[in-house]
């Protein structure tokens, strides 16, 4: 599943593609699993929209969008395209005349000829919108914290005194939103602690420097386009490259890069950990 530094870096080639165009026309496919939001409601926001800012938010794209008011001599509405990719989704942008391929579900038709689609073979991702007739001011929000926004004393905060593992805190979306598997992994053998150490052993000291190494490594991830470990792409298409500079993420029997000692793999609720068992405590 794409994580922070990936949706960031979609959603920076997106907005850098699409701000100003106009969404036209609507098109759905006929599998139910993507639609969040109700399809006719989806189509109704969309059409004739105009495509103002697309970011991220934890890890969900959001289009923000102005629409016109169906009553004549009102302002125009605002409105926003929530979307999350899941574990396969993509957003391509594409010529009109291009082959659609396979597991398409949506094709929004744009003013400048192109097409954005969603496309997305095991349909783990999700489509909603969300409006200013329906929906509370200020639109989609995640549940947890930004994590690129994040200070250090209100991260102590979060974490401190949890009584679980801490990269089960970590992954907790309610906390933090955003943060994965690898970005968790990468940054616990940065910060020296082991990820079944539970959250509440952990000193203020050491949750200042876990702090630290999360906002260093997203933001490293972020510059090298992310990590294709998988099937990721950007929305030009092309992969990401902070795979190479994973130090312990899926290196599960090769040697820690500081100390030589082979990488462990173990499993924390359901969820593949890596760690280094001489590096962190």
């Amino acid at each position: 599943m794409p994580e922070l530094p990936e949706v960031e870096t979609i959603a920076r080639g997106l907005h850098k593609r699409l701000a100003g165009d106009v969404i036209e026309s609507v098109w759905l496919g006929a599998k139910p699993e993507p639609l969040k939001s109700p399809a006719q409601e989806i189509v109704s926001v969309l059409e004739h929209s105009r495509i103002i800012e697309v970011r991220r938010v934890g890890k969900h794209i959001v289009f923000d969008l102005e629409r016109q008011s169906r009553r004549i001599g009102e302002a125009v509405a605002k409105a926003q395209w929530v979307v999350h990719l899941g574990m396969t989704g993509r957003m391509q942008v594409t010529s009109a005349d291009e082959g659609v391929r396979r597991h398409t579900h949506a094709i929004a038709r744009l003013a400048s000829g192109r097409e954005v689609r969603f496309v997305d073979p095991r349909r783990f991702g999700r489509l909603a919108v969300t409006s200013d007739d329906n929906d509370e001011p200020g639109g989609f929000r995640a549940p947890g914290d930004e994590p690129l926004e994040s200070q250090s004393q209100r991260f102590v905060e979060l974490f401190r005194g949890r009584k679980t593992p801490i990269k089960s805190a970590l992954l907790n979306q309610k906390l933090m939103s955003g943060v994965g598997n690898i970005y968790a992994d990468e940054s616990l053998f940065r910060a020296g602690i082991r990820p079944r150490r539970c959250a509440a052993s952990l000193t203020r000291v050491r949750l200042r420097k876990l702090h630290a190494a999360l906002l260093e490594v997203l933001r490293e991830a972020i510059a090298l386009g992310g990590s294709s470990v998988s099937d990721y792409v950007d929305a030009n298409g092309e992969e990401g490259f902070f795979q190479l500079q994973h130090r312990v993420y899926g290196r599960e029997g090769e040697p820690c890069l500081s100390c030589r000692t082979p990488v462990k793999r173990i499993v924390i609720a359901g969820r593949s950990s890596h760690y280094c068992p001489r590096c962190q405590a």
